[in-house]
């Protein structure tokens, strides 16, 4: 099966050689979103919260592109700039599954794109 890429305007342009996401052998696979706003190309750093609310929005927008519900995220990779960041995220992070969590981890990192404090990537099943 040929890959497919997945582009939307309502999630941020990629900033480098990359595509936002790639449908390929019943797998969707996202690319490491941010909170850059789509509309405006700004960066939501007002708050860890409000950035992951961004952060998911734009990762949301993707999945729906794809015709992909967050039910069927199988992976997840959380990177963040600060360990001490985790319990803020995942508050945020996990209202927007309902029961069918994903398999996941959380890294701290020396330093994300843009400055932001978190960065998420993650695999979907595309059935």
């Amino acid at each position: 099966m040929p890959k497919q890429i997945i582009n939307t305007s309502n999630a941020p342009a990629p900033i480098g050689p990359y595509s936002q996401a790639i449908k390929a052998n019943g797998f969707v696979f996202l690319s490491g979103q941010v909170a850059i706003i789509p509309a405006t190309g700004e960066v939501e750093l007002s708050s860890i919260e409000a950035e992951t609310h961004q952060v998911m929005k734009n990762i949301q927008a993707l999945l729906a592109e794809a015709n992909i519900a967050f039910d069927q995220v199988v992976k997840t990779t959380i990177f963040l700039s600060d360990m001490s960041l985790f319990a803020a995220v995942n508050e945020v992070y996990g209202t927007y599954f309902t029961g069918h969590y994903p398999a996941r981890e959380t890294v701290a990192v020396k330093g994300l794109p843009k400055g932001v404090n978190v960065e998420i990537s993650l695999t979907a099943t595309a059935e």
